[in-house]
């Protein structure tokens, strides 16, 4: 370990900057200090970037998605060890409060979503993880770093809003959003049994992509501009006049919040998972005798364990997903990638290790 990392920083909106910092050092017994391996950018980088997010601290190294090596440990820290490969969760939880006990970790009391936002994350070489037992998930041989590389949100993220659209064995789901989060839920979804799940996009190749995967069944590419009152009415074209049991909203825009109760049948559940950058807002009296089911939040990520024995399984592979791979001193290169979505992308691994650089760029592997 050398004296000094490279890490992105969030400055002030709007402003990214790539620089020198001092390594982590542990703080607490309950600590763990983990070497990145691998990481990601997400769509909340984005939010973050773009000041939607105001409880993120500006001067906080940016990135919550990544696999790592643990190197060292607090002496409270009894599931992981130094040299363990570990999936590291989103949400920093204490696992004792009256939220954690509930499993609604994303209110812990002492933590929530920190990594990456309150506190320094993985878009850098070193990463110190509090409440590591709760916060660190050993790996497989069997499950390599980009097989692992979502579990921790993104991955996790899909699971959640699967679990809260309630979906029942022969329902019919609509996913809004063929992005990262998107897919996933469709293909947690697909563990619960539904007969038929929709996906709804503005992007093609995001469709096709779902359904080369297998997430989804049907899809419905939507154009800027188009009614979302058309859109749910082709969604009651392919469900007997209905709507959908069960409603994913992933995109997070004006037009998809809309589409999710219009395109939900009577009685069904709506979860939103997406971060919206605006207020939204329900109109109660069109909805009205809809009798709907509203799940809203953050991820309460609990189940990464269970994720990585699925991965381990062969029943859910994200690597797909994985379209663009950057060396860390070209992050800011993966940022505009990413956020336009030049050359199809779909999610940007980061390798902190220059001797790593031969796969910067493009990984051809798992485009269309």
């Amino acid at each position: 370990m050398t004296a000094t990392m490279q890490a992105l920083i969030y400055k002030d909106i709007g402003d990214l900057r790539l620089e020198s910092r001092p390594l982590p050092e542990l703080r607490e017994p309950t600590d763990a200090l983990v070497r990145v391996r691998l990481s990601s950018i997400c769509t909340s980088d984005l939010h973050i970037r773009n000041g939607a997010v105001p409880r993120a601290r500006p001067g906080v190294v940016l990135g919550h998605e990544f696999v790592g090596e643990v190197v060292e440990t607090g002496r409270e820290v009894r599931r992981v060890r130094p040299g363990q490969r570990v999936a590291v969760n989103v949400e920093t939880f204490c696992g004792q409060c009256f939220f954690c006990r509930q499993g609604f970790v994303n209110n812990c009391e002492r933590g929530g979503w920190e990594l990456g936002c309150r506190i320094d994350g993985c878009q850098t070489e070193y990463v110190r993880v509090p409440f590591a037992d709760n916060g660190l998930d050993p790996l497989p041989d069997s499950v390599d770093d980009m097989a692992a590389l979502l579990v921790g949100d993104v991955l996790a993220s899909g699971y959640f809003g699967a679990e809260l659209a309630a979906i029942r064995p022969g329902d019919t789901v609509l996913v809004l959003g063929a992005g990262p989060v998107g897919i996933c839920a469709m293909l947690c979804a697909r563990l619960f049994g539904p007969a038929r799940i929709i996906a709804v996009d503005k992007l093609d190749d995001r469709l096709a992509l779902a359904q080369r995967m297998g997430a989804a069944d049907d899809v419905i590419l939507v154009p800027d501009g188009v009614d979302t009152q058309a859109v749910a009415g082709q969604v009651r074209d392919l469900t007997r006049g209905r709507g959908a049991d069960a409603v994913i909203e992933c995109a997070g825009s004006s037009a998809t919040f809309t589409l999710a109760w219009q395109a939900a049948r009577p009685n069904a559940s709506v979860a939103l998972v997406a971060l919206y950058e605006t207020e939204q807002t329900l109109p109660l009296p069109r909805m009205y005798g809809k009798n709907l089911i509203f799940k809203t939040g953050g991820v309460d990520a609990v189940h990464s364990a269970r994720l990585i024995r699925l991965i381990e399984e062969g029943r859910l592979d994200t690597r797909p997903l994985i379209t663009h791979t950057f060396p860390l001193r070209d992050i800011l290169v993966a940022y505009d990638v990413f956020s336009r979505r030049k050359d199809g992308c779909i999610k940007c691994a980061i390798l902190p290790d220059a001797a790593d650089a031969s796969l910067s760029t493009f990984n051809p592997r798992f485009t269309r």
